[in-house]
């Protein structure tokens, strides 16, 4: 049985907007055996949001030329099921695609999206003349108080989403009010997908969610003076989402019937400032647990606080991965020639930092273990590494 899993990144990995790659159909090829039924546990890891995880997994199956269940896709904001404490609060959702649908699949109970925001305040939105109001409307009445926001993913109206989210964090979630002073600590944020960047058909990259974080960021500390501040972060490369990963590999193998404790993992991804970084940050997080369980100090830098606060899984995910490798390939936003630099030293005078602002730049994390063209060369690496034919 297998003591090993993958976590796979799509876009960039096994395809390039709707087009898969046929390095990944190869690998797939490797990694089946008879009837098309996978030989090792699989999980695909994305930083996407914007539909479900059933619609996701059935673009894989398309793609890939075999069967992908939902319960393999890793969205950005999956692991938000495990966020109970605001799951029956008023929580403001805002993304693309079906985002009432996924909070709601998520545990949820009572959301507000920015489209019935604006319909109940239509003076809120005021950048494009068209969509004003000819005359003044009636108070609004009975619209609920907002206790929260959920970003799932980059919006189609930056400037509608930038404007009415403020307003709420501003009037503390009611925002037909409004408040002499700024209250702080705002309302809880959670936010999924930090990515600054990430690759379709294009040949540049594309903005991604991280971009319009850092405008919100930037526009809410420029109008109050202070640090826009997040309840979580999900997504890579948060270690909240690498442990959440780790653990579907388990259930995995468990249905399969494998016996065998899965001690490591191979994290394959086209972008070092999420893929890269974030694998090798769990595997310091996964050190610094091995170091505890031996009572040693545990390193500031090995993970973040909100996996200990907020990830309370069964008792039965108890870790027994030991590490979590990194597999660069160069098939999406890596470059050869204009990307992160070999060397540490080089990093720290060369790379400009795409990561978020709240992950500490460490040049290191930015190193990964290994860098191949693609993903079946990926593939064939790990199994070499685990004498698997």
């Amino acid at each position: 049985p297998p003591a090993f899993g993958f976590l796979l990144d799509v876009d960039g990995v096994l395809v390039r907007g709707s087009q898969a790659l046929p390095a990944a159909r190869s690998a797939f090829q490797r990694l089946s055996g008879p009837g098309g039924r996978l030989r090792v546990p699989v999980v695909f890891l994305t930083n996407a949001g914007n539909c479900l995880p059933g619609e996701k997994a059935r673009e894989l199956s398309e793609a890939l030329g075999m069967q992908v269940s939902p319960e393999q896709v890793i969205l950005a904001h999956s692991p938000l099921q495990l966020f109970s404490q605001f799951h029956h609060k008023c929580m403001l959702v805002d993304g693309q695609g079906p985002v009432e649908e996924n909070a709601r699949n998520l545990g949820f109970k009572h959301v507000v999206t920015i489209k019935a925001l604006r319909k109940a305040y239509p003076l809120l939105d005021m950048v494009d003349l068209s969509q004003r109001p000819k005359e003044l409307p009636p108070p609004t009445t009975g619209f609920p108080i907002i206790e929260g926001v959920v970003l799932f993913g980059e919006p189609v109206r930056w400037e509608t989403s930038l404007q009415l989210i403020t307003d709420v964090l501003l009037s503390n979630g009611n925002p037909g009010a409004f408040l002499q002073d700024v209250p702080y600590p705002h309302l809880p944020i959670l936010a999924c997908n930090m990515d600054l960047l990430w690759m379709a058909e294009a040949r540049m990259p594309r903005f991604g969610h991280g971009t319009f974080l850092l405008c919100l960021e930037n526009i809410y500390k420029k109008i109050t003076g202070k640090e826009l501040k997040y309840e979580a972060l999900i997504g890579k490369p948060s270690t909240v989402t690498y442990r959440y990963a780790e653990y579907l590999i388990k259930q995995q193998a468990e249905k399969q019937g494998w016996k065998a404790p899965i001690r490591r993992l191979y994290a394959v991804g086209d972008n070092p400032m999420s893929d890269v970084y974030g694998a090798n940050l769990y595997n310091n997080y996964l050190k610094s647990a091995q170091q505890n369980q031996a009572g040693v100090r545990r390193s500031p830098q090995a993970g973040s606080p909100q996996t200990e606060d907020y990830l309370k899984l069964r008792k039965d995910c108890s870790s027994s991965v030991e590490s979590c490798e990194s597999i660069l390939v160069c098939t999406g936003v890596y470059n050869h020639n204009i990307s992160v630099p070999s060397k540490t030293e080089q990093c720290k005078m060369e790379t400009v930092f795409h990561g978020h602002r709240d992950f500490c730049f460490d040049p290191s994390l930015l190193e990964a273990s290994y860098i191949v063209q693609d993903v079946n060369d990926a593939v064939q690496l790990a199994l070499k590494k685990e004498n698997w034919s």
